[in-house]
């Protein structure tokens, strides 16, 4: 335990350091407590090329040409989403290189897979808004067309009500649940 005397002299000196003053000295802490990035404000992370998340911002500017700032952000967020996901897609990797330690890691491992599953929806949700957006800005608010009429086709004749079963129907069209597999066969009536 420290004394009273040691206890004011580390609280004299700790008024004399507030850490880095130059721009430089503060860039190089910045980093300090980084441990994923996962949960970083800057996006791109030193290690990483800022070239490959602005030529990722950039195709995904191309493929979508957002018109307002509410596309700009849904489509900021997709850019952000797919990059993190990159990024943990190597970190997964990197655990599973140490084959001796990827048993210990499995809770490291579930928690990587649980975050990536909310950018996975973070993604999809931005990338389905922007898509609402978009179709809303397309198509402004029109009464819907009713469809044309059709031209009256000659009634079918039916079946003779004698040979006609429930039987028969099954075994003409098969169900679409018939083709379905599942991992006990195929799906029960």
């Amino acid at each position: 335990m420290a004394t009273l005397k040691q206890f004011e002299a580390n609280r004299r000196n700790a008024q004399k350091s507030n850490g880095p003053k130059t721009p430089e000295g503060k860039a190089a802490i910045s980093m300090n407590a980084l441990r994923h990035g996962l949960r970083a404000r800057t996006v791109v992370l030193p290690g990483e090329n800022r070239e490959e998340f602005n030529q990722l911002c950039d195709d995904l500017q191309v493929e979508w040409n957002p018109q307002s700032r509410t596309e700009h952000f849904y489509l900021e967020q997709m850019a952000v989403s797919q990059w993190k996901l990159t990024r943990m897609e190597v970190g997964e990797a990197a655990i599973f290189e140490d084959a001796a330690a990827s048993t210990t890691k499995i809770p490291l491992l579930d928690r990587l897979w649980q975050a990536e599953c909310r950018l996975e929806r973070s993604y999809a949700r931005a990338q389905r808004e922007l898509e609402r957006l978009q179709n809303s800005r397309r198509e402004p608010d029109q009464p819907p067309e009713e469809p044309a009429p059709q031209p009256a086709a000659p009634d079918p004749q039916p079946a003779p009500a004698s040979t006609y079963t429930a039987a028969h129907a099954d075994q003409s069209q098969p169900h679409f649940r018939d083709n379905l597999v599942t991992p006990s066969g195929p799906c029960p009536e």
